[in-house]
């Protein structure tokens, strides 16, 4: 289990309405984080007992930094609390958790890097160390899917890669889904990573067996403890689990990354 460590606001704005950026100073937490990761933030009230999953969107072990990109989940929750700290309050954390995308697979094929709405932030820390592992960024597209043009992040990618959006209501790129956006730009890829809503995740895992293309997902699942303890985030998969003895995988111990292939959507 991960120590908690304390954490200060370094900084804390809204990029587009209801999505914020939040910067924090946790060196522990930033020198072992890897790209797909997460971690437990603790809040000060009394009345939330559970923590707060959020993914990593970059880590810097030199400044000791963390960076989460989140969405505000509605207000009166955990999440509408986080987005009212300031810079240089202090909260707790655990982290990181979780194992990450196996980006060492990608070896020097092509690769697709596709993220739906607040699945999009931890794939730029994966674009960044795709890069860094690889030392070349004209194997890599980005597709990006969003509601409308508050394409947030979208140009952070650019260094990366080519990017292609996707918009559901055709204000920006492509008008549809990220699937769509591939066929339209007749991309190809050896390798997929990809983070986002499950119905997205589904439609990338088809088409990823379709075109027997290996393919790595982050699955979202509603956590508690974010330890594997509590069995409330599992998923269904094709092979039994060994803790639970059912085809049932804890998405915060033994994800949040899997392979398509092996979960039933």
């Amino acid at each position: 289990m991960r120590k908690k460590e304390e954490g200060t606001i370094l900084s804390q704005k809204e990029i587009v309405p209801g999505i914020f950026d939040l910067r924090l100073e946790a060196p522990d937490a930033a020198a072992e984080a890897s790209a797909g990761q997460f971690v437990n933030l603790y809040l000060d009230d009394p009345a939330r007992l559970l923590p707060r999953p959020i993914s990593i969107c970059g880590a810097d072990p030199t400044e000791g930094a963390l960076r989460m990109v989140y969405r505000v989940s509605g207000p009166g929750t955990g999440t509408a609390e986080l987005s009212r700290m300031e810079p240089g309050r202090t909260l707790s954390l655990m982290g990181p958790l979780g194992n990450g995308f196996p980006l060492g697979q990608a070896g020097e094929g092509r690769v697709f890097l596709i993220g739906g709405g607040i699945g999009i932030p931890p794939l730029l820390q994966a674009a960044g160390e795709l890069l860094d592992l690889r030392g070349r960024s004209d194997h890599t597209d980005v597709i990006l899917g969003y509601r409308d043009r508050n394409d947030f992040l979208a140009r952070e990618f650019e260094p990366f890669g080519h990017v292609a959006i996707a918009t559901e209501d055709g204000s920006l790129g492509t008008r549809g889904t990220v699937l769509d956006a591939i066929r339209a730009e007749n991309l190809h890829a050896d390798v997929i990573f990809a983070c986002g809503p499950k119905p997205m995740l589904a439609a990338v895992a088809r088409y990823a067996a379709e075109e027997a293309i290996p393919c790595w997902i982050s699955m979202e699942e509603r956590m508690a403890c974010g330890i594997g303890a509590c069995l409330a985030c599992v998923c269904r998969t094709k092979e039994t689990d060994g803790h639970s003895n059912v085809r049932n995988r804890r998405v915060c111990k033994d994800g949040p990354v899997f392979r398509a292939d092996e979960i039933v959507f």
